[in-house]
C-alpha cells in the first residue's frame, strides 16, 4: 500500500512554484468575528495564534514597502447579495451591514494603514466579483503571500483563484488558521499539492526582506 505522499508524487503534484519578484500581501478576512467567543464564526486558539503570525508577516511587509491588501466581508441587510454561500451558512448573517460592528472590525495589529488596499467581498474568494485582480496588475504583482482566515474556506478559495489569475499564491503556514486542526492540515495539504506553495513565516519574512535587494 503507497502512502498519500508516494501516491501524489507518483502523479506529478506538489511541483515548486518559485516566488515572483514583485509580491503582496493579502490579509483575508481577518476580523474580530473569528476571534471573540460570543461570535458564531469564533475560530478558538489555532485563529488567535494565525492573527500573531499574520501581525508579524505584516509589519515584515510594511518594512519592505511592499502593497497590502485587506479583505472583509459585508452583505445588505438580509443577506440579498449574498446569494447561495448567505443561505448555506446562516452564521455570516453577522456581516450585515451595522449588525455587528463589533465583529466585522478588523483584528487588532491588523487594521489597515493609509495606503493599504481594502476589497469588500461577499463570496469565499477575494477575487471573485471584485477588483482585487485588476489592482494587483496595475500594480504590477506577480505573487501573493497568503494570510487569513479560514484556511479551508476564503483562505483556500483565495489561493486557488491567485493561480488561475496567474499570481503565484504563497500560503503563510503560521498566518492562516481554521477552527479545526484536520480541515486546516487537508487544506494546506492539498494547496501544496496542486494550487500553492505553503511556506513557513520565516520563508516568508526572508523573501520579503529581500525585496529590493
Amino acid at each position: 500500500m503507497e502512502s498519500l505522499e508516494q501516491n501524489y508524487a507518483r502523479g506529478g503534484f506538489s511541483q515548486r512554484l518559485p516566488p515572483g519578484r514583485r509580491p503582496a500581501l493579502l490579509v483575508v478576512d481577518f476580523v474580530q468575528a473569528y476571534l471573540l467567543e460570543q461570535s458564531p464564526l469564533y475560530g478558538g486558539a489555532a485563529c488567535a495564534a494565525a492573527r500573531d503570525g499574520a501581525v508579524t508577516l505584516l509589519t515584515a511587509a510594511r518594512r519592505a514597502r511592499v502593497p497590502v491588501v485587506h479583505t472583509r466581508v459585508e452583505y445588505e441587510p438580509g443577506g440579498r447579495d449574498g446569494g447561495i454561500f448567505f443561505r448555506k451558512v446562516p452564521a455570516l448573517a453577522c456581516f450585515e451591514r451595522g449588525r455587528h460592528p463589533e465583529l466585522a472590525a478588523f483584528a487588532p495589529g491588523l487594521e489597515p494603514a493609509p495606503g493599504d488596499i481594502v476589497i469588500t467581498k461577499q463570496y469565499a474568494s477575494a477575487f471573485f466579483g471584485t477588483g482585487l485582480a485588476p489592482a494587483l496588475t496595475a500594480l504590477g504583482c506577480d505573487t501573493v503571500l497568503i494570510a487569513g482566515v479560514s484556511t479551508s474556506g476564503c483562505v483556500r478559495a483565495t489561493a486557488v483563484d491567485a493561480c488561475q489569475h496567474g499570481f503565484i499564491p504563497l500560503v503563510v503556514r503560521e498566518a492562516v488558521g481554521d477552527r479545526a486542526s484536520a480541515p486546516h492540515e487537508a487544506n494546506l495539504f492539498d494547496l501544496q499539492a496542486k494550487y500553492a506553495e505553503v511556506v513557513s513565516l520565516a520563508e516568508a519574512v526572508g523573501y520579503l526582506e529581500g525585496q529590493g535587494h
